[in-house]
């Protein structure tokens, strides 16, 4: 139960969370997520012990690995982990498994985070910032699930003076323990599922197909199915969006797909993001990257960050109520025009959004 700033009381719920701040905005949105979950400790009956660690392009200078074992490691013992942003131009021109987006590959592997959820909900307050007409945005509110650790991003790469292969291979058990994640969200949602996939060209989709029809009919009857080509898709998330429930994905369309529907939203850096697997442990990020044309002035959004804490709060920690507070908390704000730049030039900056997002945790409306 939240308290006022006034009252003691004895903390009775203890988590340890890996800080990985990563590069450019990364590190400055981090910033922001432990300030605010200073105030939250001090409002809820929960702690937090933050271990900051290595990840990225700041990994690769300091260790030579996008991902140390040291990271790695404190993950194993951890119930979350907070990601900021890993990449730049610095580190382009890196051997494969030294740039610093191998170390997220690396870590979804490594933990089996297979599940990315990503959700995509519009705010009347933020209609006027989306390319798309305030009609089309009306009551939009559905869950991207992408498939976090098959297809193309790991399947076998090569490359010679003339040619390239990626292979994107897809095993029946990845698909059918990503449907079972998709099932139980759309039961406690609307109860419907839309699988992506382009399964009149791709064998890997016409097995998609078949095991999460498969799958539904048997564990989830309940649950109404509609499939959709990927290119159609792209065309109906700007057209019809808000009939959308539950998206259900392979790797690579889910990585393109969420990113076009954060103009929904009316920024990329507004939107989070998890990736779960079997465990309690998850990765809480924005989905932005690292921004390093704005990095270091105070401009970043950690709108997308906070949410995310909102997301691990939730799916890790298990504090709902808290969760609900702090996303009333940046609702309120969006409410009142406390934006940044990426949508009012010359708004607020990183800092002052914070700020904001604490006072209204700190008084509630």
């Amino acid at each position: 139960m939240p308290m006022s700033s006034g009252t003691t009381n004895k903390k009775d719920h203890s988590f340890r969370v890996v800080g990985l701040p990563g590069d450019g905005v990364g590190a400055e949105v981090y910033q922001s997520a432990c300030q605010v979950l200073a105030v939250m400790e001090d409002l809820f009956d929960f702690t937090i012990e933050l271990d900051e660690q290595l990840i990225g392009g700041v990994a690769v200078d300091a260790t030579g690995t996008p991902l140390p074992q040291a990271t790695i490691d404190a993950c194993k013992s951890a119930d979350a982990a907070l990601l900021g942003a890993v990449g730049g131009p610095k580190w382009d021109n890196y051997p494969a498994e030294q740039r610093p987006e191998f170390g997220l590959l690396k870590i979804r592997a490594e933990f089996n985070l297979f599940c990315n959820l990503r959700p995509i909900v519009t705010h009347p307050a933020l209609y006027d910032f989306s390319p798309l007409r305030p009609e089309r945005l009306l009551g939009v509110d559905l869950m991207m699930v992408r498939e976090l650790t098959g297809g193309l991003y790991f399947g076998k790469k090569w490359r010679d003076a003339d040619q390239a292969e990626d292979v994107c291979r897809y095993t029946r058990n990845e698909i059918k323990r990503i449907t079972q994640a998709a099932g139980r969200l759309a039961r406690q949602r609307k109860g419907r599922i839309t699988l992506v996939d382009k399964a009149n060209v791709l064998e890997t989709s016409r097995l998609w197909r078949e095991v999460v029809s498969q799958v539904l009919e048997e564990e989830f009857p309940d649950i109404v199915l509609e499939n959709l080509l990927v290119d159609a898709a792209a065309m109906h998330l700007l057209t019809r969006a808000a009939d959308f429930d539950v998206i259900l994905t392979e790797n690579l369309f889910g990585d393109i797909l969420s990113d076009e529907a954060s103009m929904l939203c009316g920024s990329m850096g507004l939107l989070p993001s998890a990736s779960l697997g079997d465990t309690r442990f998850g990765i809480y990020e924005p989905i932005h990257g690292s921004a390093p044309d704005i990095a270091g002035q105070g401009k970043a959004n950690p709108y997308g960050m906070l949410l995310s804490v909102a997301m691990m709060l939730r799916h890790s920690l298990e504090k709902v109520n808290e969760a609900d507070a702090l996303e009333k908390s940046i609702y309120r704000c969006w409410d009142e025009g406390i934006l940044t730049p990426d949508l009012v030039p010359g708004a607020y900056g990183t800092a002052d959004v914070t700020q904001a997002v604490c006072e209204r945790l700190e008084h509630p409306a």
